[in-house]
């Protein structure tokens, strides 16, 4: 193997390790999924009580908050992750319907994805902006055409994933099918997301032409 493919697979395999830790977030995925199971259980076995299935929630969920903070999580992010949990408890006691407790995450995963696809139209797509924030480059890859098409493309996996948690929730929760969207809840959080990042990392990877230098490298 010569000297010239050695370093070409070295710098692809940093590449790809730090892209893999920049985006992988399986402590905050796995985080975001216990709050509902907490929720899905205690209204299971509380006789299907809302009040049961939200006082865990809200309880599981300041638990997680107070770890975050522990370990130097942001506090803001810390207190809308509180606040989502604490909003549909307060929903799901209102409407007296189980499977509103999940509206919030029907809520933010509708955002996301239009201001994931509005990034891309706008040609400031967000994985660019989270990666290249993360590597120090300022708007450096933006000035590269090839690093920022590369970008675009895979940013659309990520609007995939938002839509694909729509097309499960959104008739679940049409149902009033609460056991069903916790499920759905675990298994769409860090699942997908795991998929969505390795998925993301291919459409990058293969929208590069061999010369290019890599993440890391961006070229005027």
């Amino acid at each position: 193997m010569t000297q010239d493919r050695q370093v070409e697979i070295a710098t692809d395999r940093d590449d790809r390790d730090s892209f893999m830790r920049l985006l992988g977030g399986r402590g905050s995925a796995v985080d975001a999924s216990l709050p509902p199971i907490a929720f899905g259980l205690g209204w299971f076995l509380g006789g299907e009580s809302i009040a049961i299935g939200g006082g865990a929630a809200v309880v599981v969920g300041a638990l997680i908050a107070g770890w975050r903070l522990h370990r130097g999580a942001r506090p803001l992010a810390v207190l809308i992750s509180l606040l989502a949990v604490l909003v549909g408890a307060l929903i799901a006691l209102y409407t007296g319907d189980a499977a509103d407790f999940f509206l919030p995450r029907l809520a933010s995963n509708v955002l996301s994805a239009l201001v994931w696809m509005i990034s891309i139209v706008i040609r400031w797509p967000l994985l660019g902006v989270v990666v290249g924030a993360a590597l120090g480059q300022a708007r450096r890859w933006r000035r590269d055409p090839v690093l920022l098409r590369a970008y675009s493309r895979a940013s659309w996996v990520w609007v995939g994933q938002y839509v694909v948690r729509l097309v499960v929730f959104i008739p679940l929760w049409l149902l009033g099918a609460t056991g069903a969207l916790t499920i759905a809840q675990v298994v769409l959080t860090w699942p997908l997301v795991a998929v969505c990042v390795a998925a993301s990392w291919w459409v990058v990877r293969r929208s590069l032409p061999p010369e290019h230098p890599g993440l890391r490298h961006p070229r005027s």
